[in-house]
């Protein structure tokens, strides 16, 4: 029954990779974590699998970071990646959650439109386009993650 309760919290941890108001792939780490701690008997294979998870974890984390800022490495300048975050920020408080995708999106949208009208959906697109690999490594780890304790879960 607890693995059934931890691989359910692993699942609203996969949710939140996507779902900003949850924690993502910290949520599947902690579950892992209480696995291990908790559940699991004695031997050090729990452990083993937790340091696979945390390592999984951090290059997700990472790769959510590094990608999308290589993909828009000097192709945008750093005022409309500003407005787009003050957009995502005010967006998140006004219309959670989905306030925090739309207000990037007319931050973006109307930074660029200030500086160029006709690329300010193409600029707007490829914005979208790095945060949805960013958000695509990420989700990858967790289920990485997830498959590692999977594994665990049949070897101990």
């Amino acid at each position: 029954m607890e693995t059934f309760l931890l691989a359910l919290v692993m699942l609203v941890g996969l949710v939140g990779v996507v779902v900003p108001l949850l924690p993502g792939t910290a949520l599947v780490l902690a579950a892992g974590v209480a696995w291990a701690a908790l559940i699991v008997g004695g031997g050090t294979t729990r452990w083993l699998v937790v340091a696979v998870m945390a390592a999984l974890f951090l290059a997700g984390l990472v790769l959510k970071f590094v990608l999308p800022g290589r993909q828009l490495a000097g192709s945008l300048p750093r005022r409309t990646l500003l407005l787009g975050a003050v957009g995502a920020g005010v967006g998140f408080v006004l219309l959670p959650p989905l306030g925090l995708l739309l207000g990037g999106v007319l931050g973006v949208y109307v930074a660029e439109a200030q500086r160029h009208r006709a690329g300010a959906w193409r600029s707007t697109v490829q914005v979208l386009r790095a945060v949805g690999i960013g958000i695509l490594a990420e989700l990858t780890a967790g289920v990485l993650m997830i498959a590692t304790w999977l594994v665990g879960v049949l070897l101990v």
